[in-house]
């Protein structure tokens, strides 16, 4: 049984060193997830893969059914998710390209269907989100990117916004003045589903550009492909020194 899987974000939709073996295309009973659970080896090791905006990245991040995708997985089989998500960095260390491993969540999406507990329900229940990503898978991607000789940033705080616009100088002032480092568009409710369902997650943030007004240039696609092309080339080989490592999760 596969235990662990990569859910692709922007720039992500699709790992060239993935050797897919089959399919499955799973109905929850939260409807479908944003593509087909694809299964298959990555360097060596069984993994499974999710592209959360669908394979052809036509799913905004406001429209993405984010149970339907966690629920696909837990029926998979998947005991960890590893997250990958494109932001525009805040802090001054969170330069395009950069990678980071978040520590904490702010969330500022909104109307998103963003728990499984809210219908016939036995009893009200509320999860421990105290610390948002799994301590232990966070520490093995830490020390996998250490291994694998890349500078990533160990932890910062993810500001979550509803998109799919990217936001204004004032809203990022706003954010930073919360407490954000980098701000995304998918981090939640993804984060917590997974916490339901009891599964580990953790997110490798990708910095795609400057967030608004931390930079004097437009902030264009053609920026944001090219650091993401950068970026998520580290992210696979920090991938190929996760999956390949024996640390157990904590």
């Amino acid at each position: 049984m596969t235990h662990t899987a990569i859910i692709g974000g922007t720039g992500l939709t699709w790992l060239p060193e993935f050797e897919e073996t089959h399919r499955e295309k799973l109905i929850t009973p939260w409807g479908e997830p944003s593509s087909d659970i694809i299964h298959g080896k990555l360097f060596g090791e069984e993994i499974v893969f999710l592209a959360r905006h669908g394979e052809k990245h036509t799913i905004p991040p406001h429209r993405i059914n984010y149970r339907a995708n966690i629920q696909a997985l837990k029926e998979s089989g998947v005991i960890s998710i590893i997250a990958a998500a494109a932001v525009g960095g805040i802090r001054a260390d969170l330069g395009p390209a950069k990678i980071a491993i978040p520590s904490q969540i702010i969330d500022y999406s909104h109307g998103r269907a963003g728990t499984f507990f809210e219908d016939k329900l036995d009893h009200v229940t509320h999860i421990d989100f105290t610390h948002p990503y799994s301590p232990g898978l966070r520490e093995k991607l830490l020390d996998a990117g250490f291994r694998a000789g890349l500078r990533v940033i160990d932890g910062g705080v993810y500001a979550c916004t509803q998109g799919p616009r990217l936001e204004t100088s004032a809203e990022i002032i706003r954010i930073e003045r919360d407490g954000g480092d980098m701000v995304g568009m998918t981090g939640m409710p993804e984060a917590a589903l997974a916490r339901e369902l009891g599964m580990d997650y953790a997110a490798c943030a990708i910095v795609a550009n400057w967030a608004a007004g931390k930079s004097n240039q437009e902030i264009t696609m053609a920026e944001i492909e090219g650091n993401l092309l950068k970026g998520m080339a580290d992210f696979a080989n920090l991938l190929r020194h996760c999956l390949c490592s024996t640390i157990a999760l904590q």
